[in-house]
């Protein structure tokens, strides 16, 4: 038995019955990039196909587990790390005072085998030192999977300060890179984030440009200090956020992966995307907890689809501090179960051939791309960070989501719809405060947000 398919002009009567006396132009939507999204996308829409699979799975996985252990006693971090790597995680990020020295670090470490689970640093501006800590850890094992994560520049945009000129810190960096680069090759180098940008509110197309101009601007101090086009490259990974929207973070994935091709034929070198996909931090919700797990779902749901090579999902109570062991659990058994149970793996870039997330992921690349041209003309990443450009646009997309949320027309499920009133908490560990930088350079900071807290406040309020 065969069905009828449907045409656009089918659709269009249908849409306009149901729609009475509203126009059916007021369907599309544009988004903060001013992009439009559409009701229908069909054949007639001549979408372009598009194929962006990650390269290949992860030691027989589709992606790779990646753990967030954040602490300062080396002893506590180690019980972590080991618990988290036995519970199913594939690799380690390392935030806090043990990154602070070898030995610190080394007694975090006891007992990993670092040839077979990667170890990776979150640093900030002290990422040099931290790097030259794990180099020492890893003992000089030629195998040693590191993942030094230098990315100043994503640090400086979040402090708005440094202790020197953000361009001495960017070379440091590339300096560290080259240094360590003969010893460990199986190691990557530079994390070229963009998740500052996300965090602070802003769109994905301005998350992509800050990521393509960061990657750019750590690839030419890499060549500067004697990289090569191709180990500068190899050794980049590409860090971006995702979100509980996941068409739009899968297909934000996709496009990264399009505009690397592109910065790629720049330099004259083809290397694959290595893309780290985090989850937000901005959706979160501080006053209850619980939901944050069906966040931190989608997010785990976006990454997967759309092809992130590591996947980084926070606890769920990462809103009030640091996640504790039962917060990591959750945050580990969420991807075994997207992974093991949904299969989300089996297929490679399962989004190809949606007419809608094929116009979105060329939409989203276009607007990456279209940022990253603009940073450029402002004379790149460092110059558009001092002169506040950068910081202004986000600004701009920030308040606009914030109206839309004040005003109804957007909704936070759990903080501005359907709200639990008498919610429970979740455990959570103390968060340490971030020092200042110091005053050897300085640019408007981009201080990341959440969308829930002014709701949040005025519900905790009513309930005194």
């Amino acid at each position: 038995m065969t069905f009828p398919t449907p045409s656009p002009a089918d659709w269009r009567g249908l849409a306009e019955k149901a729609l009475k006396d509203r126009p059916l132009e007021s369907l599309v939507h544009l988004d903060a990039d001013g992009l439009a999204v559409r009701p229908l996308y069909a054949a007639a829409t001549v979408i372009e196909p598009l194929f962006a699979p990650r390269p290949s799975d992860a030691e027989g996985r589709a992606w790779d587990v990646r753990t967030l252990v954040e602490g300062d006693d080396p002893g506590a971090v180690n019980a972590a790390v080991l618990a988290d790597l036995e519970g199913g995680a594939a690799s380690v990020l390392l935030r806090g005072a043990v990154l602070a020295d070898s030995e610190p670090l080394a007694q975090a470490l006891e007992g990993v085998a670092l040839e077979l689970a990667a170890v990776g640093l979150d640093a900030g501006l002290d990422g040099p030192g931290a790097a030259n800590a794990l180099a020492v850890a890893a003992k000089g094992s030629p195998r040693a999977k590191l993942m030094f994560h230098l990315d100043p520049l994503s640090a400086f945009a979040e402090a708005g300060a440094a202790p020197r000129a953000i361009d001495d810190h960017l070379m440091l960096a590339a300096n560290t890179a080259a240094r360590h680069a003969g010893a460990y090759p199986e190691a990557s180098f530079f994390l070229a984030g963009g998740r500052v940008v996300h965090e602070a509110g802003g769109s994905i197309g301005q998350e992509l440009g800050f990521v393509a101009a960061n990657a750019a601007a750590l690839i030419r101090a890499a060549m500067a200090a004697g990289m090569t086009a191709e180990a500068a490259l190899g050794g980049t990974v590409l860090g971006v956020a995702v979100d509980q929207e996941y068409f739009d973070s899968l297909a934000k994935v996709r496009a990264l992966r399009l505009m690397w091709r592109t910065i790629g034929k720049a330099f004259g070198v083809e290397t694959p995307a290595v893309i780290e996909a985090r989850s937000s931090r901005r959706m979160l919700s501080a006053r209850d907890p619980w939901p944050n797990l069906l966040r931190l779902t989608a997010a785990g749901f976006a990454g997967a689809v759309g092809g992130a090579d590591a996947v980084v999902l926070d606890g769920l109570s990462r809103a009030n501090g640091r996640s504790d062991a039962f917060a990591r659990r959750q945050a580990r058994n969420t991807q075994a179960v997207l992974m093991e149970e949904s299969h989300l793996g089996r297929v490679d870039d399962p989004a190809a051939g949606s007419w809608f997330l094929d116009a979105r992921t060329r939409d989203l690349a276009e607007a990456g791309w279209a940022e990253f041209q603009r940073i450029e003309g402002e004379g790149g990443l460092v110059i558009a960070l001092r002169t506040g450009d950068i910081q202004d646009r986000v600004a701009a997309a920030r308040a606009e989501r914030e109206a839309a949320l004040a005003s109804g027309t957007s909704h936070l499920i759990g903080v501005t719809k359907f709200v639990d009133p008498d919610p429970r908490p979740a455990p959570f560990e103390a968060d340490a405060e971030s020092p200042r930088r110091g005053d050897g350079d300085a640019c408007d900071p981009l201080i990341p947000i959440r969308f829930a807290a002014p709701f949040e406040t005025q519900a905790w309020e009513a309930a005194r």
